[in-house]
């Protein structure tokens, strides 16, 4: 049975998957399951809620009725008793209604938070990537959000309402039957509303979710890469992507509520219809003796009192058709399958190769690899790549050469188009991307190894050269670091990462320019941290600085995704190739 659609793509990018509508109401059933019998509670107590509130408008017509009888102030005493006692109950009632279903709500919730977030982490990070940070983000953000607002408000208000309706409308036949007809003439043109908003609003809405997770994406990626961006002066390039994106979402959202202000007008007229059709009534029936003015009064009051609930209902199909389409992109990535899914082109017998073990003594062998993003596009190209034992090697070459995609390929990240990539024993990877988790600093390096013990940690961290400053901090390690405490620097940040590599002791390390973010006057410092943490293992450094390339014990120089030189840094320099070019780039840039 299929659970998900079909996977979008939007600009060469394939988003996460979204769950189907079917999909999408059975795994609400699963959340509600557990919380059955809280559900039935609270949806008894508001039935009663509403029923006791419905006495208030036959308790009014009764005032009318003694008033038009010219009855003495004392017989309203009694009347105006019950409408208090009304009331009161009434507001208890619904209290404990509402109590309950907000339990149920967010038992519901915080599971499909659990859920969602479990899975998430799970995901392949190809796929991840494919899809581009800024879908997902947006699922964790904007749709969570969607979510939450229809489980805490939208939800009970609904329930309510809904039940105000039904009891409103059996209440007005027990005052005649002539009264419920004349009110659901605006049956119609309501139901017309509703069928006409919803087949408008489920695809516009699922399209803006897309544009809001292009935008994120477009955002993440340019803020992401400022300084190559203002290196190669894209600014004006990259603003006017960002501008595009953005224009596009804001099309969307303006879509949108164009639509619901013609919603709501159209409730409008049905209210009008319905309205004047029961005063109209009610004036016939008074006249004719059928009943009193008090009746007829009681029965205007319950369709008015109908206008809230209705629109409330009815406009509420605006936030479930937000929250379904939130929903279901939630439920697609919760569902979604952990093992990564075979790629369309490929030779299969090779990546089942990839997943076994390399020869003895070659920790990392690649041998005829090709990989392609996009199908026609090829980022490499018959890649062959062998690191020995304990072999520090660097990759250079210029960017879009192939380098970070390389990497990824050796640790596991990507898996190859053609040929195979075998890596043998655990794999460690540092990016110039890190993540400071919010918490104490402690806790953040034993993410790599949890029973680690102090002295541990502060060996990792001297290592890295990062103690000094770890335990200068207001609370030592223990100090809570990340968005909600102590800010670490971008030099910072990469030493924690080094030193949880440290930690994790994986056999085989992988740093894709995890020095970038030291900036030139961090960089030896940040380099001597790398070197550290990587000595005594197998390492690929992407180098983003020369100086680093010059320290390994073999360089690969990679351009237009074919391997063009090896060799250690005077072999190369003496050759006169491709790397000595770009020594003496970097040299020159050095002393100007």
């Amino acid at each position: 049975m299929t659970t998900t659609s079909p996977v979008t793509t939007t600009d060469e990018r394939e988003l996460l998957p979204t769950a189907t509508a079917a999909r999408t109401r059975a795994a609400v059933r699963e959340l509600a399951r557990p919380h059955r019998r809280t559900i039935a509670g609270g949806f008894l107590a508001l039935v009663a809620a509403t029923a006791v509130g419905l006495l208030t408008a036959p308790v009014l017509g009764h005032v009318i009725d003694l008033v038009a009888k010219g009855r003495p102030a004392s017989a309203l005493t009694a009347p105006v008793g019950w409408l208090a006692a009304i009331a009161v109950v009434q507001g208890v009632a619904t209290a404990y209604g509402l109590g309950l279903v907000a339990r149920a709500g967010e038992g519901m919730l915080a599971a499909l938070r659990e859920r969602f977030v479990e899975r998430a982490l799970r995901l392949p990070l190809e796929r991840v990537e494919l899809a581009g940070s800024g879908d997902l983000t947006s699922r964790v953000t904007n749709d969570v959000s969607e979510v939450t607002t229809a489980v805490r408000e939208a939800v009970p208000a609904l329930a309510r309402s809904l039940l105000a309706i039904v009891l409103t409308l059996v209440a007005m036949a027990f005052l005649d039957w002539r009264f419920l007809l004349m009110a659901l003439l605006a049956v119609p043109i309501q139901a017309h509303t509703v069928r006409w908003y919803v087949r408008r609003a489920v695809p516009l809405y699922a399209a803006q979710r897309v544009a809001v997770g292009a935008q994120q994406q477009e955002l993440l990626g340019s803020v992401g890469g400022a300084s190559t961006v203002r290196a190669f002066r894209l600014e004006d390039e990259h603003a006017g992507r960002v501008g595009a994106r953005s224009r596009a979402a804001v099309d969307l959202a303006l879509r949108g509520v164009r639509l619901v202000t013609r919603f709501y007008a159209r409730l409008n007229l049905a209210e009008f219809v319905g309205l004047s059709a029961v005063l109209f009534t009610g004036f016939l029936l008074v006249r004719g003796g059928s009943v009193s003015i008090g009746t007829a009064g009681a029965a205007a009051l319950y369709f008015h009192n109908l206008f809230a609930p209705i629109n409330i209902a009815l406009g509420l199909a605006d936030d479930a058709q937000r929250a379904t389409a939130s929903l279901s992109r939630l439920v697609g990535v919760a569902d979604a399958a952990s093992p990564l899914p075979e790629r369309e082109s490929g030779d299969d017998a090779a990546r089942e190769a990839g997943r076994g073990s390399g020869p003895d003594g070659v920790p990392v062998e690649v041998r005829g690899v090709r990989y392609s993003y996009r199908t026609g596009h090829p980022v490499l190209h018959g890649v062959d790549l062998r690191i020995t034992e304990k072999e520090r090697v660097a990759l250079v070459g210029a960017s879009g050469a192939g380098k970070t995609t390389l990497a990824k390929l050796v640790a596991g990240v990507h898996r190859p188009d053609e040929g195979t990539a075998v890596t043998t024993g655990t794999v460690g990877l540092v990016t110039q991307e890190v993540h400071v988790f919010a918490g104490p600093l402690a806790d953040d390096l034993r993410l790599a190894r949890p029973d680690a013990g102090d002295a541990e940690l502060r060996a990792a961290l001297a290592r890295v050269g990062a103690l000094d400053w770890a335990l200068a901090l207001p609370q030592g390690l223990d100090t809570v670091v990340g968005e909600s405490g102590h800010r670490l620097t971008a030099a910072q940040a990469q030493q924690l990462a080094l030193a949880r590599l440290v930690l994790a002791d994986p056999s085989v390390v992988v740093l894709d320019e995890a020095t970038a973010e030291a900036g030139s006057a961090g960089a030896r410092e940040l380099e001597a941290a790398a070197a550290a943490a990587v000595e005594g293992r197998t390492a690929l450094v992407v180098a983003h600085r020369l100086t680093q390339a010059a320290a390994a014990d073999r360089i690969v120089v990679l351009d237009g995704g074919r391997v063009v030189e090896t060799g250690t840094h005077e072999e190369l320099v003496g050759a006169g190739g491709r790397y000595a070019e770009l020594w003496r780039a970097w040299s020159d840039g050095r002393r100007t």
